[in-house]
């Protein structure tokens, strides 16, 4: 008989020299005989020549009779048995990359083989019994078989068992034994052909306890989730290793879906945020394994609590310590606003924080507390009049205050009443100022509102929420034209749903987004639509339907990137955001005294009214200044041109609009009379408060000194630092004013936090004239700030990652994708940064004196090498010649990418001509694990 030719696809996507030499006429089809065909083209090279003389028999078949003959046992040849050096693991099982053509040739063997054999559930067991290939990281044949039979019983292509039957049974029973090895790509196919979610629990329970016992905490929730036994364990048990991991992700995943869980795991992370709490005492029960306890703060458990409370819509009275700590935050907030910025109204203040405090002793005495610590006796007297605080239980100065103003009833609030002239004056007549309440309202103004060709100012208000709960609904929607504002009523114009009022709005909403030549200015427009969506469910999509709009955050973030504020502009103390645009544009800062008031409240007092009023209007006028002289405020100059781009027009191809390009360029500040005189960034040493971690890392990388105070730490304690160790202070707000009266002037800078992490360090360098060179970029370590490095070999650190228990780098299977991530990253060399810079650092090499043991490895002052966090990708890259250790905390840096990255993000602060760059003295954490 002789062997048919391969189908046309498989020809396409191979060489036909595997063909060659034709089998003698009647050859056995075997299994392993249609694998090898198939691998040679997905590997795109023929069968190496040591196979055939590896398996036994006539080498040559072809697959379209292969599996027909073979047996039910005949599967336990597709795993390879070891054949001469030939892969049965590797890219080439991938479901990536694969030719279409090829997967359904081999979809369409499989479907054959599997319809013939007795029992394909056994076969299957019966290959994997044989075979160890499947157990290593990485795709495999065994797994694709796998995955193929368990579409064949899905699609009920082949028999499969019945449900609950004898013979089912003992498969689950020989499967359960196989999940300990098994990689995730396949444990899901397991599971699902062989119905283990319907078997036994015991076994699968205790296979699951076992792995946790072995340390596999993330193989043991997965593999409980996927089995769904979250019910019958302990939901603390199963999260904690992996909460300390910061794997909060997978967590959420294993108890989606059980309320009861949530609330339990919940509750669990809430007690973790109590005063007092030390979440090492949690860690010291998980000694072997790699924790990252700087996301563990009460304030980054809260944020996650908080968002996992409006997510599954829970009562937040289940986290009372993470609400408590909530509210004192916002305490600390409405007390800066009203005694340091002096920006929101009494009124407004007291009602916010009588709501918030309530009858809780400890927030009343924190409150106390906050009160105290202000300098300013008479307004924090006026403060404790208000919310009727008993006198007892004030600082002497400021009880005699109270006595004075309940003696002379000076209850007014002079000081902060004094001085409208200061701000932002709205300049239209208080008539011109329409509240629309209901559909006539909007009918009479349509005409207006939807006028071809004009520019609005767009702004919404809301009242302040300080609970949890996720945004408020927007109360108000301002919409200002030339020489008008109209204040949109959004409680009664959404609705009842369906009523006439809410279908006119959404018309005239609708219309308005969408006409490309109505030009809609906002200031962070994009956040303002989406809480509008979120009011108004008929307006869902109000973002996505936008059409001709500039944002004024963006150019504002250009104006600030120049780091030119206006004359007499304090940064640090004065307005921020739109505040800040409007007096640097038009002289003034906007008045931002109603800001916190009560916007559910009808009808609005006058206050209000203008207010609101005001903040839509003045984005008119701060357009038509910057359209009129772009280049005063440091713009492109044909700005005009850019911003009208936001009403439809076209750049032409490959062309960016004149105003993205100075964005991407920022301008440089030209050294003057008044410039601060120059300093090397490795001279230069800051102390940073816990807000800004993202900014120290970004210094860091750049060769800074940077300290970073602990979540919770007094600030200041950074003025002591400051102090005894010549460090400048970048603090992100409230504390700004006492620590700058401390270290004096030119020592503490407050950082704007609207800006991202880059964009703040890049202001920093500029305003202290920080002289930063390639050869500063990576010579400090971004996590712990240490400066000293140790080399090590690629072939010692390979022998360090296999002693330590780690031989194909992290510790599990991983994720299919971040394995073949690093499959992918194999074999290419080391990426050179701009202008050929490589990486000599200028540190010696690692010695067997310094290591203290090799397992774990540890060196001699017991920092012990973060070994886990090197990819198996990494240790197999050719041209990757050694790898850098940093000696404070272990983290393992090897060459790469980053250094080009950072240079190119750091380009306008850089010393030298781009492309003339003086060699790197610095290791890279190129591909080093956030």
């Amino acid at each position: 008989m002789e062997t048919p030719p391969p189908p046309r696809a498989m020809l396409d996507g191979g060489p036909q020299a595997l063909w060659e030499p034709q089998p003698p006429a009647g050859a056995l089809q075997t299994p392993e005989r249609c694998v090898w065909p198939c691998l040679s083209i997905l590997e795109g090279d023929s069968c190496p020549q040591g196979l055939f003389e590896a398996i036994s028999g006539p080498p040559w078949a072809g697959p379209q009779q292969v599996l027909g003959q073979g047996s039910c046992s005949d599967l336990n040849h597709w795993s390879g048995q070891g054949v001469a050096g030939w892969p049965c693991t590797g890219p080439c099982w991938s479901r990536r990359g694969r030719p279409a053509a090829l997967e359904t040739v081999l979809r369409e063997e499989a479907q054959r083989g599997f319809a013939t054999l007795e029992d394909p559930l056994a076969a299957l067991l019966d290959m994997l019994d044989s075979s160890r290939g499947w157990r290593g990281k990485g795709p495999s044949l065994e797994a694709w078989v796998a995955r193929e039979l368990k579409r064949c019983l899905q699609a009920q292509l082949c028999p499969g068992p019945a449900r609950g039957s004898p013979g089912l049974k003992q498969l689950q029973a020989r499967a359960v034994k196989l999940l300990a090895e098994s990689p995730p790509g396949l444990v899901e196919p397991l599971v699902s052909i062989f119905q283990l979610q319907d078997a036994d629990r015991s076994p699968l329970l205790a296979h699951v306890h076992r792995l946790h016992q072995e340390g596999k905490f993330k193989e043991a929730i997965v593999l409980g989730a996927k089995l769904r036994l979250q019910a019958d364990l302990d939901v603390e048990k199963m999260c904690i290793p992996l909460l300390l991991q910061d794997k909060a992700d997978l967590v959420e995943r294993y108890v989606d879906g059980f309320p009861d869980l949530q609330r339990r795991l919940l509750a669990l992370m809430d007690s973790w945020c109590q005063p007092g709490f030390d979440i090492r005492v949690v860690a010291r029960r998980y000694p072997q394994t790699t924790l990252r306890l700087e996301r563990l703060s009460p304030r980054a458990l809260g944020r996650q609590v908080l968002r996992l409370l409006e997510q599954h819509g829970l009562d937040p009275d289940l986290c009372p310590n993470v609400v408590t700590q909530q509210r004192l935050a916002a305490l600390r907030y409405l007390c800066y606003k009203r005694l340091v910025e002096r920006s929101v109204s009494r009124e407004s203040w007291a009602e916010h924080v009588q709501s918030l405090a309530g009858q809780d002793q400890w927030l009343q005495e924190q409150l106390l507390q906050l009160l105290a610590s202000h300098d300013d006796a008479a307004l924090v007297a006026q403060c404790a009049l208000d919310l009727l605080l008993p006198e007892e239980r004030l600082p002497a100065s400021v009880a005699a205050e109270l006595r004075q103003l309940r003696i002379q009833e000076r209850t007014a609030e002079a000081p902060l009443e004094d001085g409208k002239d200061d701000y932002y004056q709205l300049p239209i007549p208080r008539e011109h100022l329409h509240f629309l309440a209901s559909w006539e309202d909007l009918a009479r103004h349509q005409e207006e509102l939807l006028q071809p060709g004009q520019v609005v100012g767009m702004d919404l208000e809301w009242r302040p929420s300080f609970g949890a709960g996720g945004r408020p609904r927007a109360s108000l929607m301002q919409v200002a034209v030339e020489g008008r504002v109209f204040l949109l009523d959004l409680p009664r114009l959404s609705s009842p749903a369906g009523g006439q009022a809410p279908q006119a709005f959404f018309r005239l909403v609708s219309r308005l987004l969408t006409d490309p030549s109505i030009t809609k200015l906002g200031y962070g427009l994009a956040g303002d639509l989406r809480s509008l969506g979120a009011s108004c469910p008929a307006l869902a999509q109000a973002e996505k339907q936008l059409r001709g709009s500039v944002d004024l955050l963006q150019v504002h973030r250009q104006m600030r990137a120049a780091d030119r504020p206006a004359p007499g502009v304090d940064g640090a103390a004065g307005p921020r955001g739109l505040s800040l645009l409007v007096q640097q544009v038009l002289g003034k800062p906007l008045d931002k005294m109603q800001q916190l008031s009560n916007w559910d409240r009808r009808p609005l007092c006058e206050g209000q009214l203008v207010y609101a009023a005001a903040d839509a209007y003045c984005l008119l006028e701060v357009y038509w200044a910057l359209c009129r002289e772009p280049a005063r405020f440091h713009l492109s100059g044909d700005l005009a041109r850019s911003l009208r781009l936001g009403r439809g027009e076209r750049v032409g191809p490959g062309e960016l609009p004149p105003l993205q390009k100075a964005l991407t360029s920022p301008q440089q500040v030209p050294a003057g009379e008044d410039a601060a005189p120059e300093v090397p960034a490795r001279a230069f040493r800051v102390v940073c408060d816990s807000m800004l971690q993202g900014l120290a890392r970004r210094l860091r990388c750049l060769g800074i000194d940077v300290l970073v105070l602990a979540t919770g730490e007094d600030h200041r304690r950074a003025a002591e630092v400051a102090r005894q160790e010549g460090r400048v202070i970048l603090t992100s707000g409230l504390p700004y004013h006492k620590l700058r009266a401390q270290v004096g002037a030119g020592r503490c800078l407050s950082v704007d936090c609207s800006l991202k992490a880059r964009q703040q360090a890049t202001a920093v360098i500029r305003h202290f004239n920080v002289r930063v060179t390639h050869s500063d970029i990576f010579s400090r370590c971004q996590a712990c700030n240490c400066h000293q490095y140790l080399k090590v070999s690629k072939d010692v650190m390979k022998q360090l990652v296999w002693l330590s228990g780690h031989p194909e780098g992290p510790s599990g299977t991983g994720d299919e994708a971040a394995q073949i991530k690093d499959e992918r990253e194999t074999g290419s060399a080391p990426e050179e940064a701009p202008g050929g810079c490589t990486y000599e650092p200028s540190c010696r090499w690692l010695e067997e004196e310094d290591l203290q043991s090799r397992v774990p490895a540890t060196l001699g002052d017991g920092t012990r090498l973060q070994l886990s966090g090197v990819p198996a990708g990494v240790l197999r890259r050719p041209g990757l010649r050694h790898f850098y250790c940093c000696t404070g905390c272990g983290k393992v840096f090897w060459e790469g990418s980053h250094l080009g990255r950072v240079a190119e993000n750091f380009r306008e602060v850089l010393e030298g001509v781009p492309g003339s760059h003086e060699p790197s003295r610095a290791p890279s954490p190129a591909s080093s694990p956030s």
